[in-house]
C-alpha cells in the first residue's frame, strides 16, 4: 500500500536560485510555525501527555504541507499496512530532520528515544517531557541502557509506538551503516515486534545545510520483524532489511532525477573519524 502526503505542489521543481529560495521561505516559515505552535499549545502541558502527543502530530501535518506547498517535496508512504496495531519498536533509518516529524503521521501515541540534553531546550524540553518521551544521558551507555529498557517496556505495555534510531544518529544517504546495539538490547529485553522502517529523505533534505530539493521522498514500512530471534541475528536482519531497501529507494530516486546522484555518491564517500567503529557496539 502506497500513500502520498499532500496533493500534487503547484512549484514548478527547478534548480539553482529558484530552489534556494524556495528552500529560504520553508525554513523561514517551518520554524515560525514551531514557535507558533509551540506558544499557542501551551494549555496542553496541562491537560495531559495525549494533548501534547496531538500537538506535536498537527506539527507534524503542518510541515508536511509546508514542505510540499513551499519547497515542492512531497512524502509518499509506503507499506502502511505493515504497521502492527499493539505496542512495537519503529526502528528507522536517519537520515536528516524531514523524518523526525514526518513518521508521526502513523503513530498515534509515540515515544521516540533522544538524547538527553535536547529536553534542557527553552519550552521544548518541557513539551518532550510532557509527552513522555525517553531522554537517555549516551555518556553513560550501561546506565543509559538499563534506563532505556525499563522506560521502554512501559511505554509498550500502554500499547504505544516505542521510536529509536538504530544508528543513534543521522547519516549521509548511501553512507557505510554503523547499527548499534541499544535496538538488539531493546528487542531481547520487550518481546516486542520491531518495526523496520526505509527512506531516502536525505537526498532531499540534507543532515547540515538548509537546501530543500523538490521531489517526492519516500518512507517506507518494512515487514515487521517478530520476537525471538537471538540477538546477533536480529540485528543483522534488522541492517539488512532496511539498508537493502533503502539502496532500492535511493536507486529509484535517482532514475527519477539524475541530479541526486552527485548527493548520493558523496553520502557513499563518506569517512567515519577514527574511533566510530567503536561506536557500532555501543547503545
Amino acid at each position: 500500500m502506497s500513500e502520498v502526503a499532500a496533493r500534487p505542489s503547484s512549484i514548478d521543481p527547478s534548480r539553482g536560485a529558484a530552489t534556494v529560495l524556495r528552500s529560504l521561505a520553508f525554513n523561514v516559515v517551518f520554524y515560525v510555525a514551531i514557535v507558533g505552535l509551540m506558544v499557542l499549545g501551551l494549555p496542553t502541558l496541562v491537560a495531559g501527555r495525549r494533548s501534547v502527543i496531538g500537538l506535536a502530530r498537527l506539527w507534524g501535518a503542518v510541515s508536511v504541507w509546508l514542505l510540499s506547498r513551499i519547497a515542492g517535496l512531497r512524502i509518499e508512504y509506503r507499506g502502511v499496512d505493515n504497521i502492527p496495531a499493539d505496542g512495537f519498536i519503529l526502528a528507522s533509518k536517519h537520515e536528516s530532520f524531514l523524518e523526525t516529524f514526518a513518521l508521526l503521521k502513523h503513530a498515534p501515541d509515540f515515544a521516540i528515544i533522544l538524547k538527553k540534553q535536547l529536553v534542557f531546550l527553552p519550552l521544548f524540553g518541557l513539551y518532550l517531557l510532557a509527552a513522555g518521551q525517553i531522554a537517555i544521558d549516551r555518556s553513560h551507555a550501561r546506565r543509559a541502557l538499563a534506563q532505556m529498557i525499563a522506560k521502554a517496556r512501559a511505554v509498550l505495555a500502554d500499547g504505544r509506538q516505542l521510536f529509536i534510531y538504530p544508528e543513534g544518529t543521522r547519516r549521509p544517504p548511501g553512507a557505510p551503516p554503523r547499527y548499534k546495539s541499544g535496538v538488539a538490547a531493546l528487542y531481547a529485553a520487550t518481546g516486542a515486534p520491531c518495526l523496520p522502517v526505509a527512506l531516502n529523505t536525505g537526498l532531499y533534505w540534507a543532515r547540515r545545510g538548509f537546501t530543500r530539493r523538490p521531489g517526492v521522498a519516500v518512507i517506507e514500512y518494512l515487514p515487521p520483524i517478530p520476537p525471538g530471534l537471538a540477538r546477533a541475528a536480529f540485528l543483522a536482519r534488522l541492517e539488512s532489511d532496511i539498508e537493502t531497501a533503502c539502496a532500492r529507494l535511493n536507486a529509484e530516486a535517482v532514475a527519477a532525477d539524475p541530479r541526486l546522484a552527485r548527493v548520493l555518491a558523496a553520502g557513499k564517500a563518506t569517512v567515519d573519524k577514527p574511533g566510530d567503529a567503536d561506536s557500532k557496539r555501543r547503545a
